[in-house]
């Protein structure tokens, strides 16, 4: 369970201002719908099962974040830094990746359908068998390469 609640998150971002430091904190299971984390320094945050619909998460940096089974539909990750992090089961339908850094980033069973990923870094992409790409085909049958 996540260490703060949607309210306290929201009163440590307004406090924050620009560029929220929230390094290493656990946001597993938090409602984070529609929240704007622009320029967030979220390096080794828990994202497990959060609920991220729509959230802003520009110019963020994401390293080696856990975004486990997360539901991130129509997230906006455009020029993040998500290198390493972990989308297994992740929700990503309809979430924008343009230009970011997914360099060795975990895909196992995520649901990309939609995502436009043109411009990401995809070297070292992991995926499975039950990954969903943005234009719905799976697993093997396509690669990331063929959306940037």
């Amino acid at each position: 369970m996540a260490e703060i609640n949607r309210k306290e998150l929201i009163l440590a971002l307004i406090q924050a201002g620009p560029n929220p430091r929230l390094a290493g904190v656990d946001l597993s299971a938090l409602d984070m719908t529609r929240l704007m984390l622009e320029g967030a320094n979220l390096r080794g945050a828990n994202l497990q099962g959060s609920t991220c619909r729509e959230t802003i998460f520009r110019s963020t940096n994401m390293t080696g974040v856990d975004c486990t089974v997360a539901q991130m539909p129509f997230a906006d990750f455009n020029a993040a830094n998500l290198l390493g992090a972990n989308f297994t089961g992740a929700n990503l339908q309809g979430a924008r990746l343009a230009a970011a850094n997914l360099q060795n980033a975990v895909f196992n069973g995520a649901n990309l359908q939609g995502a436009d990923m043109k411009g990401a870094n995809v070297n070292g992409v992991k995926f499975d068998e039950r990954t969903i790409w943005p234009d719905g085909k799976r697993g093997s049958q396509s690669s990331p390469a063929n959306y940037i």
